[in-house]
């Protein structure tokens, strides 16, 4: 044929695809959610995935963290039951879990960026992410105990506070009370678009946070839709978030694409657990190469847009990788 243009020219070596390669996975480009508890155990749902108790959590940061090149953690608690009440009070407390195991890593690995969840179903006997009265999830009384959890979380070190619970205006709210104690450098990474998702069902059981009754409906946003989540950007960033996140990943490209389009702040996804955990049970069972779609996915959700990953193989992408920045 007398073709002028041959695209697959750019395509003949490994040298000339990675110099024009448009999307490129890095290290430093993924967070790795991490959970502590009281004992460690193993997290059958989330496969290589532990709860860490924190003298466990200590030799991890020593062993795994220390030298590495990743962004940093998200830090999550999985308390005992007997601790657990309708009002999350474990969550205010100072030297609970959560502060515990930020000062751990901020210790061990000052490099790293330190994250926390703000939320209260890992420490509400009603599984759910705000207050219950009458079986109602309340707005604005959940705002004011989120506000305070996020102080005990900076007061600990933490760099970054994520509120994950889907409350409206609780951004705001956590920005004025961080600045009014003096807290004005941590950042907020929202999860400005959380939807109420069928992925969630490991998380839920590694935190036994699945609620007691009902779903989470009334506050997650339903996933027929896209334009409420520009609605939710938009307050974000008027709210003041340092980053804006959407949750889960692999099923909402174009949402990601959407924030990406519309932000001038950062923009993150969640690679979730029902995501991560299909890929390893397939892999298990010899149905595909998980690295090799693993590697896919996260270019895939980078390419939609965004520019930070939340994934549970943070650390072994950065293994993969060679530990390059």
């Amino acid at each position: 044929m007398n073709l002028i243009n041959r695209p697959r020219r750019n395509r003949k070596s490994k040298a000339v695809r990675d110099a024009v390669a448009e999307t490129c996975l890095r290290a430093s480009s993924l967070i790795q959610p991490l959970f502590v508890a009281e004992k460690t155990k193993d997290i059958e749902s989330l496969f290589d995935q532990k709860k860490l108790s924190l003298k466990d959590l200590r030799t991890f940061c020593e062993t795994k963290l220390k030298n590495s090149k990743i962004m940093g953690v998200l830090l999550f608690a999985s308390i005992d039951e007997s601790l657990k009440n309708t009002q999350a009070s474990e969550a205010l407390n100072e030297k609970g879990l959560l502060p515990e195991a930020v000062r751990i890593v901020k210790e061990v690995c000052p490099h790293l960026e330190v994250l926390t969840d703000v939320a209260l179903d890992p420490f509400s006997s009603d599984g759910h992410d705000g207050l219950v009265v009458g079986g109602e999830v309340l707005n604005d009384q959940t705002v004011e105990i989120l506000k305070k959890m996020a102080l005990v979380h900076a007061k600990a070190g933490a760099d970054w506070v994520a509120p994950s619970d889907m409350m409206d205006g609780r951004v705001s709210e956590i920005r004025a009370h961080l600045d009014e104690h003096g807290f004005e450098n941590v950042n907020i990474l929202s999860y400005t678009a959380k939807y109420a998702s069928a992925f969630y069902g490991p998380f839920r059981s590694a935190l036994d946070s699945t609620p007691k009754f009902d779903d989470k409906k009334t506050y997650q946003m339903d996933f027929r839709n896209k334009t409420e989540a520009l609605r939710e950007l938009s307050e974000d960033l008027l709210e003041g978030a340092d980053m804006v996140m959407v949750k889960p990943a692999l099923s909402y490209l174009d949402v990601i694409a959407k924030f990406k389009e519309n932000s001038d702040v950062p923009v993150a996804a969640y690679n979730v657990s029902g995501e991560y955990a299909m890929v390893k049970l397939a892999a298990k069972q010899g149905l595909i190469d998980g690295e090799a779609v693993q590697n896919e996915i996260l270019t895939s959700i980078l390419r939609a847009g965004a520019d930070v990953i939340l994934t549970y193989s943070a650390l072994e992408v950065e293994q993969l990788l060679g530990a390059r920045p």
